[in-house]
């Protein structure tokens, strides 16, 4: 071997070794590398000690108006602030935090256009949001800040005494879902992570078939993240400091899984009897970013770069521990229409989203005829949405899912019940992310994942979403 291609393998190992170092969560390279793969990927799904007690189906005295406190009230921030208030008097808000001033004041003044006056503002700093966290009027914090603020924010939360409700993904390494979970289960505080599409009409539909047998024994699930985010992550006025597409350039994997993953793993009883064994991930080439980098402004910090790690299509492939499959996809550079799959197989039905179409066995070998389809999502559709129809209409967010899923929110606080997503949701789901990550890095090898519930997954429980409102 000259002495070129020596060099060239060891920058690869090390850059290997280091990536996985990085969706480890854990410091230095060269533990983790293909020379030593088998033991890494036994190291990811070693049992944790208990540091705690399960929070399973936590339960805390209920709250009659649930006081709430904001970090991070931009693009999406801002929207969630909007529905809270909406939920007066079964919440209200109590005070608002953004690192940018002007940004937390515009919330501020419409709080207080609402009849909020009480409403306290933190900002101007880097710490602020931990000076309101240690304010004894706040019983939860909603977080929407960039993926690398999650884990802190939430953990010093739930340490200050706080439930937790955290924007998606939850985390982005594995030492961070278990920092999660663990002070969950420390403190004994709530922390859900805000996977809205949870709460879409066409998936609690799908979920109320699934819940009452007509999909029959489940087998299959393909789910995806397919949306053109060129435009929004090359702005300098979108994405604060354009953060989101800095994990693009740095990470491969799938960045953002929970969206199509969080639906299929609700229907197929993921934690609730069944488990995400193991994954195997590769990526497609790089193609989209390097080429539109070339078309933005001079003045921009990616103009012309063309170094970005993300392939253009991430996919994924999960086995269940009763051996479900699920294709799982991550693509936000193509211009392929926008698309979460939604697919689900059993044997006795087929559904795909996008346009959502239903099959059944026995009623011949094509789609349902539209009125056939009609009758049977209008049978299944799940009572929320027509309880809650006027205020849909009214405060809407992503055709209404996210209403539905901030008023369950606060409802479940109001009458002492569970939350319908726990820690080890927002864990299982998000740890994709870095796993997707390894197996790239590793050469495509399968990773086997974590147990966050540490074999409380095999106690069969239904979604509080599927008792009674």
């Amino acid at each position: 071997m000259s002495t070129s291609e020596s060099n060239f393998n060891r920058r690869k190992f090390l850059r290997s070794s280091a990536l996985v170092g990085a969706f480890m969560g854990l410091p230095g390279i060269a533990t983790y590398s293909r020379a030593n793969a088998t033991e890494t990927v036994e190291k990811i799904a070693a049992p944790r000690p208990v540091l705690g007690k399960s929070v399973i189906g936590l339960k805390v005295a209920p709250i009659e108006k649930v006081k709430v406190a904001f970090i991070g009230v931009g693009m999406r921030g801002s929207g969630h602030v909007r529905q809270i208030a909406a939920l007066d008097p079964k919440a209200q808000v109590v005070a608002i935090c953004d690192i940018r001033d002007e940004v937390a004041q515009k919330s501020v003044d419409f709080l207080k256009s609402k009849g909020n006056k009480k409403v306290k503002k933190y900002s101007g700093s880097k710490e602020a949001w931990k000076e309101m966290l240690r304010q004894d009027n706040i019983d939860l914090v909603i977080i929407s800040t960039p993926w690398e603020d999650h884990v802190p924010m939430s953990v010093y939360a739930m340490q200050q005494g706080k439930h937790v409700a955290v924007e998606v993904p939850a985390a982005y390494t594995v030492e961070d879902c278990w920092k999660l979970v663990n002070t969950a289960e420390e403190t004994q505080r709530n922390c859900m992570m805000l996977e809205n599409v949870c709460y879409g009409n066409e998936e609690l539909t799908i979920l109320q078939m699934v819940d009452q047998g007509v999909f029959g024994t489940l087998t299959h699930g393909e789910a995806a993240y397919i949306h053109d985010l060129k435009d929004l992550m090359f702005s300098q006025n979108a994405y604060y400091q354009q953060w989101r597409l800095k994990h693009n350039e740095k990470y491969d994997g799938n960045l953002y899984p929970t969206h199509g993953l969080g639906p299929v793993a609700q229907y197929m009883g993921v934690g609730r009897g069944d488990r995400f064994g193991h994954l195997v991930s590769m990526s497609s080439l790089e193609a989209s970013l390097s080429e539109h980098a070339k078309t933005v402004e001079s003045d921009n910090e990616f103009f012309n770069r063309n170094k970005f790690a993300h392939g253009d299509m991430n996919t994924t492939l999960i086995q269940t521990a009763k051996g479900r499959s699920i294709m799982l996809q991550h693509d936000v550079v193509s211009p392929r229409p926008y698309s979460r799959i939604n697919a689900l197989s059993g044997t006795k039905a087929y559904h795909e989203g996008y346009p959502s179409r239903l099959s059944i066995a026995g009623k011949g070998h094509d789609w349902l005829k539209e009125a056939e389809y009609k009758a049977y999502m209008d049978k299944y559709k799940h009572p929320i949405w027509d309880h809650l129809k006027e205020e849909i209409k009214q405060h809407g967010g992503h055709g209404g899912m996210d209403f539905v899923m901030l008023y369950r929110l606060i409802d479940c606080f109001n009458k002492g019940k569970a939350l319908d997503q726990d820690v080890y949701d927002a864990a299982d789901w998000s740890v994709v992310t870095p796993l997707s990550g390894i197996s790239i890095e590793l050469g495509n090898i399968p990773v086997k994942f974590p147990d966050f519930t540490r074999g409380k997954w095999q106690e069969e429980r239904r979604l509080g979403i599927m008792e009674n409102l």
